[in-house]
């Protein structure tokens, strides 16, 4: 059987492209397939230091820093890739890479990260966040994804079946492609974070700061709590606007190595988190190290965490509903076990992912017979 694996572009290694790994891991022999590649070197080990195959805005000037300014072209690029001699297509979609095309004899699966976000659920954020709500640029902006959202509409058929990475997208899934999805949560290595039963007096939160991840959110409840120790970890284009609003009980640390990270998660007396992410990897990492999670009580985190046995959630982004959950967990009404915390967060292991993706594509594979060394289905 030949296998495909569609990803939208290898330029970082990070959730989506864990997940790629992984599909590699079951497919070793697949052949992969992206708009660009520019994965960095100690990176490509990720995916068996595979040669990509690329599309032609590979070679479109300022490509490797700008990649996201050609989305206009992407459904175009896309489409040139030439899977056609595949039995199995995978794509590991959350923009353009569903939309590769395909044969009746074909099975194509999506794993789909999201929906576009930009073009759909986080359009007007998207915009307002860019500045691009006015003005000729606006318009253009506004053009383009409005393009982009009747493309993603034409593709949607040329997926046999959806896999959500959690209840929250299939949802999306739902609402936009009218597509029922099958849940598979994201690989997560919870085996590189160990338990610490002994916790100390600080919380910790860890992300990149650009707006939605709600950094600056986190530090404001902070600062109104100066008995209380925050740990920030961390950079992005929002670090000077944090940076302006720490007080004297906020360290604010920067980007840190992962051994530094990984310390610091372990023991916390809970990390928060106040993102509303697809899923949101950081939240189970600390609950593989015992941590309890006070987390923002939509997207991801909603499955993630268990309210009252492995975290707190809050439910409103806003810092007077964070300060609340705080009180509630100082006030030591719910006990937190971090073994329990840590058997949680080993249902989202990589083991757990390949067991129930290889389960899922194999059930969907029509019944095969071996013949002269290719695979030929069967006619029932």
């Amino acid at each position: 059987m030949k296998v495909a694996i569609v990803h939208e572009w290898f330029v970082e290694y990070a959730g989506s492209e864990k997940v790629v790994e992984q599909l590699l891991n079951i497919y070793p022999d697949a052949d992969l397939f992206a708009v660009i590649e520019y994965l960095p070197e100690h990176h490509k080990k990720h995916i068996q230091n595979k040669k990509v195959k690329t599309t032609f805005i590979q070679k479109l000037p300022f490509v490797k820093s700008q990649y996201r300014n050609y989305i206009a072209l992407m459904p175009l690029a896309i489409e040139q890739l030439d899977v056609s001699l595949y039995d199995l297509v995978i794509s590991s979609s959350h923009a353009v890479a569903k939309g590769v095309i395909t044969h009746s004899n074909q099975l194509h699966i999506c794993y789909c990260h999201s929906p576009v976000r930009y073009a759909w659920d986080l359009y007007h954020q998207y915009l307002r966040e860019s500045g691009l709500t006015k003005g000729i640029k606006g318009f253009i902006a506004k053009l383009i994804l409005h393009y982009l959202r009747i493309w993603d509409l034409t593709t949607v058929n040329r997926v046999d079946f959806f896999i959500a990475n959690s209840g929250y997208i299939a949802k999306r899934i739902s609402k936009v492609y009218n597509r029922e999805a099958t849940i598979i949560y994201p690989p997560v290595n919870v085996n590189e974070f160990s338990l610490e039963e002994h916790k100390e007096d600080y919380y910790v939160t860890a992300s990149r700061m650009v707006p939605y991840k709600k950094m600056d959110m986190i530090v404001e409840a902070f600062s109104l709590m100066p008995d209380k120790k925050l740990v920030v970890i961390g950079d992005g284009p929002d670090f000077n606007k944090i940076k302006s609003k720490v007080t004297s009980n906020i360290a604010l640390l920067g980007f840190q190595e992962f051994s530094v990270l990984k310390s610091y998660m372990q023991k916390a007396k809970a990390f928060v988190f106040a993102a509303e992410e697809d899923f949101g990897i950081t939240p189970v990492e600390a609950q593989a190290c015992g941590t309890p999670v006070i987390a923002y009580g939509k997207g991801g985190a909603s499955e993630s965490i268990i309210h009252g046995v492995t975290g707190l959630h809050f439910r409103e982004q806003t810092k007077e509903s964070l300060i609340g959950a705080i009180s509630y967990f100082e006030s030591g009404k719910v006990k937190f076990d971090p073994l329990i915390i840590r058997e949680n967060a080993e249902r989202f292991s990589e083991g757990e992912f390949r067991s129930k993706i290889k389960d899922y594509i194999s059930a969907k594979l029509p019944i095969t017979e071996y013949q002269n060394d290719q695979y030929v289905p069967v006619t029932l």
